[in-house]
């Protein structure tokens, strides 16, 4: 890919996961790496225009963020920025509510399809459905 998604927006995704997925703040690099590699697969296979699209949606919100905090979101705290993430979901402009629900989407796919992750909320899905559990379904 020409360009990194997640590398030239790494300070303020990892603010917008936050509010997002609250567990994130205790995430380790390695975990990180996981998130942001699964967003950028994701988003490899989407046209140009959506990321660049993406990546001018999360520059607003910062700005946005310094316009009515004064702080970027990066500083900003995890209750102002689901607070600013809510008014932009609520937005009447369609645009911005998809993108916000996009944003959201990509932390959740980057986050638990992390095996360790998955695990840790005791999640064991199996190819084999009910019946790897022994249910009589």
């Amino acid at each position: 890919m020409a360009s990194s998604f997640t590398a030239s927006l790494r300070p303020q995704l990892r603010a917008l996961a936050a509010s997002f997925v609250p567990e994130t703040v205790l995430a380790t690099e390695a975990q990180w790496a996981a998130l942001e590699s699964a967003i950028e697969q994701a988003l490899a296979a989407r046209p140009a225009r959506v990321r660049r699209q993406l990546t001018l949606l999360v520059r607003v919100l910062d700005g946005a963020a310094l316009a009515r905090y004064g702080k970027r979101l990066a500083s900003l705290g995890s209750a102002r920025c689901t607070a600013l993430l809510q008014r932009v979901a609520e937005s009447p402009l369609l645009l911005l509510r998809r993108g916000i629900w996009g944003l959201r989407t990509l932390v959740l796919l980057g986050w638990y399809t992390q095996p360790e992750v998955a695990a840790a909320l005791g999640y064991r899905a199996s190819a084999a459905g009910w019946e790897a559990i022994g249910s009589a379904r």
